[in-house]
């Protein structure tokens, strides 16, 4: 394990834990208390709150302001320019630092350029937000959703490609690439690795 790789027009405050083996490029600052794992990229121009838990190997790319009550689980992946919001209901002239609602990032979700993830949500294990997606309610394991507001279309494998499943009913597929087991049941979607 390597030491943090920090670019020297980053501000990274004093107090702020960063795991072993991260890299954090130009213009990047991260808060005091927020916490990085390990194998963490953070791309120009990124923001990280205070109240702020980021697991391990999490990909963060150009332009992501991660802000508090935000937590960010193992493998996860925040593509350019995607939004985060901690208040449902700003207003300037009312301050709501004690309203932040929680948003939970489950590993290895995916969530794509441009989109906006409205706070309070919890998006699930390998979960995958399409480019531009607004999410403004709890998103299930391995489910594909896009759209304004973002609604389910398909279903998503661990390794990132879409699965031959129905949106409801039952059925079962393997994963062309690891020869994983994904089995469809009452609204659920069951992984088996090979």
């Amino acid at each position: 394990m390597a030491a943090p790789s920090i670019h020297e027009s980053a501000i990274v405050d004093d107090g702020a834990t960063i795991g072993e083996d991260c890299r954090i490029w130009h213009f990047v600052h991260v808060c005091a208390e927020a916490v990085l794992g390990r194998g963490c990229s953070l791309g120009q121009n990124v923001f990280i709150g205070n109240r702020v838990s980021i697991g391990n190997n999490v990909k963060i790319q150009n332009n992501v302001s991660v802000y508090d009550n935000v937590i960010l689980e193992d493998d996860v992946f925040c593509g350019p320019s995607m939004v985060f919001t901690n208040v449902y209901n700003p207003r300037s002239a009312v301050t709501r630092k004690e309203e932040y609602l929680d948003t939970v990032v489950r590993q290895g979700a995916t969530l794509g350029a441009n989109c906006t993830i409205i706070c309070g949500v919890t998006i699930g294990r390998n979960a995958f937000v399409g480019a531009g997606a607004v999410v403004n309610r709890d998103v299930p394991d391995h489910a594909l959703v896009v759209g304004v507001p973002a609604r389910q279309i398909g279903w998503m494998s661990a390794f990132g490609e879409q699965l031959d499943l129905p949106l409801e009913g039952s059925g079962s597929c393997n994963c062309a690439h690891t020869g994983d087991v994904y089995t469809l049941g009452d609204g659920v979607l069951h992984r088996e690795p090979a």
